[in-house]
C-alpha cells in the first residue's frame, strides 16, 4: 500500500521506467475486448501462454525468466470485426483473424526469427494492402487518438501498466495542490462539455455540485450505454479502466464527495470485470479508500449493474434505479448537482467525460483546447456501423467532417452501395442527407442542423434503405424502452409508431402525413424527459429531409423497394415448368395452378414472404 503521495510518485516512476523496457523487449499483446473475446480470442491467449510456458521461450538468443510474463492482455483497437487481434513487440507486427491454431507459426516464425508471419498480417481494406504494424493502416492513420492513446500496447487489467504510462499522476497532483476551486477552473477553461449526449459544460456541473450544500456528495458514472450500435463506453470500461476511475476520484475530491457509483449495464460483462479489478488494485495500492496517501481524503466506489433499461441513461431514472427504485425519470428542477442520490448534492458524468479528466489535468487546459474546435474542444470517440467497408470505433477530434469519417477513415462504401444518408445520435438522433456530408461534426453544427452528437453512434444508410423504414425502426426501439410515465410519451410515441407501420404497410395517405408531422412535435415539446424530447428525431429528421419518400409510399411506391407491402411476386409462364414446389411451400395458400401448367399467385392472400422464390428450381418467380 502507498502511504504518501511522495512515495506514489516513486512507485509511479519506476512503473515508467518498467513499461519502457518492457516495449522494447519481447511482448505478445492479446485484445480481450468484447469484441474479439467472442470471436476466440481468449483461447488464443491461453495457447500463447501454453506455448510460451512449454518452450521456456528463447528470444534473439536470450532465455527469458521461467515466470516471467509475457503474454499480455489489450483492449480493443476499435476494428472488432477483423479480430481476434496479437500485436507482437517490440517489432509492433499487427496481426488480424488469429485462430488457436496459428499460434505455433507466430511462435517459430515472429517469437524465434522476429520474422512477420505474413498471411495474419493485417489487411488494409483502404488499400488492400497488408500492413506491419497497427499505425500504418489508413483506418487509424487519420484517426487522432487521445482518450485511446496507446492503442494497443496497453494492458487493460493491469494498475501497474497505467501508471507506467502516467496514471494516477494527475490525481496526485490534485491532491498535493489542495485546491478544489483550481481544478473547476482548469476544466471550466478546457471547454470539456459531457460526452453523453447533451454537451453541457463539465466544469459548470463541477461547480455546481461542489457549491451546494449537503450532508453527504456522490460521484455517479453513467455508463448505461444503451443506444443501439454504440459501444464506446463499453469500449472505453475494457480497455482502459484506470483512466475513468482517476477521473471519478479527481471529481470527488474536487466536490467534497464520499462515495461513488459506476453504473454499468450488466449486459457489459467484460467492463464490470476489468472496472471491478480496477477498482480493487485501486484499494490494494490505497488510492481508495480511507485516508487517501494520508491527505485525510476518503472515498470509495462500487459499481451498480444496470438491468438494460434505455431510459436508465437519463440522469434521475439512473438515480433512481440506484437507489433500487424502478427507473423513471423525476421532474427537474431540483438537479441532481442539487439534489440527487437520496436527496444530497450528486455529479453525474459519462464514461467518457470522467476519462478526459486526468489527461487535462496532466495536459493543461490551454493544450487540451488546441484539439477540436473553440465551442467543442478535444476528441469524441464514435461507433460507425453499416455499410462501409471498415466499421468499428474511432476517436476524431471534434469539428471532423462525415465526409471524412465515411470516406477517408472507412474507407468508402462496400460494393455497388452508393451514399444515402447517416443517422446519428443514437436511436434518438437524426437522420442528416447527403447535402450534410460535409457539415462540422461538433455539438453546435449539428444541433443547427437538428441533430445532435449524442453518445456518439454513426449508422451510415445507403440508398437501399428506405427512410421510412428507418425512422420507423427506431421509433418502435424508443417506445418500447419508454418507461411510461408521462402521456405524450407513452401515448404519442404508440400512435406515432401506428402510423410509420401504415406506410410501411401501404397504408398512408396525406392526412396521416400531417397528423405524424403534428404528433412528433407535440411529443417532443410535452414530453417530461430527454427520453420522450428526443425521441421525435428521426420522424422529424427524416420529413424535413426525405419528405418525398413518405409521398411515394402514399402513391404506392417504396423507392428504394425495401417495404415488402410494396412487392409483388408474380410467375413469370414462360419459365415456370409447373411443378408445384412453390405452391407446396406456400404458407398462406396463395399459389395455384395444375402440373405440367404455369403457377399463379393471388396477390391478396400472398404474404410476401419470399419462400416461394428460394424454393423455385428454375427462378421463374420475379419481384416486381
Amino acid at each position: 500500500m502507498l502511504r504518501s503521495m511522495d512515495e506514489a510518485i516513486r512507485y509511479i516512476e519506476e512503473k515508467k521506467i518498467e513499461r519502457k523496457k518492457k516495449l522494447e523487449d519481447l511482448n505478445v499483446y492479446v485484445c480481450v475486448g468484447t469484441g474479439c473475446a467472442a470471436k476466440g480470442s481468449i483461447k488464443v491467449y491461453e495457447e500463447l501462454r501454453r506455448i510460451f510456458k512449454e518452450n521456456n521461450v528463447k528470444a534473439n538468443l536470450q532465455k527469458l525468466e521461467e515466470k516471467e510474463e509475457r503474454i499480455r492482455k489489450t483492449g480493443c483497437c476499435g476494428r472488432c470485426s477483423s479480430g481476434p487481434w496479437v500485436i507482437v513487440m517490440p517489432y509492433g507486427y499487427f496481426y488480424s483473424e488469429v485462430k488457436p491454431e496459428d499460434v505455433k507459426e507466430i511462435y517459430e516464425e515472429t517469437i524465434l526469427k522476429g520474422r512477420p508471419v505474413e498471411r495474419l498480417l493485417f489487411t488494409d481494406p483502404a488499400t488492400g494492402e497488408r500492413v506491419e504494424r497497427l499505425e500504418d493502416a489508413k483506418f487509424y492513420k487519420v484517426q487522432s487518438f487521445y482518450i485511446m492513446e496507446d492503442i494497443g500496447k496497453c494492458e487493460c487489467d493491469s494498475i501497474d501498466d497505467y501508471m507506467g504510462r502516467g496514471g494516477y499522476l494527475s490525481f496526485i497532483k490534485v491532491l498535493k495542490e489542495g485546491n478544489p476551486d483550481n481544478v473547476i477552473k482548469t476544466i471550466k477553461d478546457s471547454g470539456l462539455r459531457g460526452r453523453g449526449g447533451a454537451g453541457f459544460p463539465t466544469g459548470v456541473k463541477w461547480e455546481i455540485t461542489k457549491n451546494s450544500r449537503g450532508d453527504k456528495k456522490f460521484v455517479v458514472c453513467n455508463g448505461d450505454e444503451g443506444d443501439p450500435g454504440a459501444f464506446m463506453n463499453r469500449t472505453l470500461l475494457e480497455r482502459d479502466p484506470h483512466a475513468v476511475l482517476e477521473g471519478m476520484l479527481i471529481a470527488a475530491y474536487t466536490i467534497g464527495a464520499q462515495k461513488g457509483y459506476a453504473y454499468i449495464r450488466a449486459e457489459y460483462p467484460v467492463a464490470v470485470e476489468m472496472f471491478r479489478k480496477a477498482i480493487e488494485d485501486a484499494k490494494r495500492l490505497g488510492l481508495i479508500g480511507e485516508n487517501i496517501l494520508g491527505t485525510g481524503f476518503s472515498f470509495d466506489i462500487e459499481i451498480k449493474e444496470g438491468a438494460g433499461a434505455f431510459v436508465c441513461g437519463e440522469e434521475t431514472a439512473l438515480l433512481a434505479s440506484i437507489e433500487g427504485k424502478r427507473g423513471v425519470p423525476r421532474p427537474r428542477p431540483p438537479y441532481p448537482a442539487q439534489a440527487g442520490l437520496w436527496g444530497y448534492p450528486t455529479l453525474i458524468n459519462n464514461v467518457e467525460t470522467y476519462a478526459n479528466v486526468p489527461k487535462i489535468i496532466r495536459d493543461g487546459a490551454e493544450n487540451y483546447r488546441k484539439r477540436g474546435v473553440p465551442n467543442s474542444p478535444g476528441t469524441k470517440m464514435f461507433s460507425v456501423t453499416g455499410p462501409v467497408k471498415l466499421t468499428g470505433i474511432i476517436e476524431v477530434e471534434f469539428g471532423t467532417t462525415l465526409r471524412q469519417i465515411v470516406y477517408e477513415i472507412c474507407g468508402g462504401l462496400t460494393g455497388d452501395n452508393e451514399f444515402k444518408a447517416v443517422q446519428i445520435g443514437g436511436p434518438s438522433g437524426a437522420c442528416l442527407s447527403e447535402a450534410f456530408l460535409d457539415l462540422p461534426l461538433d455539438y453546435d453544427s449539428l444541433k443547427s442542423a437538428g441533430a445532435m452528437v449524442g453518445s456518439g453512434g454513426i449508422v451510415v444508410l445507403s440508398k437501399k434503405a428506405c427512410m421510412v423504414e428507418v425512422a420507423r425502426f427506431f421509433l418502435d426501439f424508443t417506445k418500447r424502452e419508454s418507461c411510461g410515465k408521462c402521456i405524450p410519451c407513452r401515448e404519442g410515441l404508440m400512435q406515432a409508431y401506428r402510423i410509420l407501420e401504415r406506410f410501411t404497410q401501404g397504408k398512408g395517405t396525406y392526412e396521416d402525413l400531417e397528423n405524424l408531422e403534428f404528433l412528433a412535435g407535440l411529443i417532443k415539446t410535452a414530453s417530461a424527459c430527454g427520453l420522450g424530447q428526443t425521441a421525435p428525431n428521426p420522424i422529424l429528421s427524416t420529413l424535413r429531409l426525405f419528405r418525398d419518400e413518405y409521398i411515394a409510399h402514399i402513391e404506392g411506391i417504396c423507392p428504394s423497394g425495401m417495404c415488402t407491402a410494396f412487392k409483388r411476386y408474380v410467375i413469370n409462364p414462360e419459365l415456370c415448368k409447373g411443378c408445384g414446389l412453390c405452391a407446396r411451400f406456400c404458407p398462406q395458400n396463395a399459389i395455384s395452378g395444375e402440373r405440367g401448367k404455369p403457377y399463379v399467385i393471388d396477390q391478396e392472400k400472398c404474404a410476401k414472404c419470399g419462400v416461394c422464390v428460394e424454393k423455385c428450381k428454375f427462378k421463374a418467380i420475379e419481384i416486381r
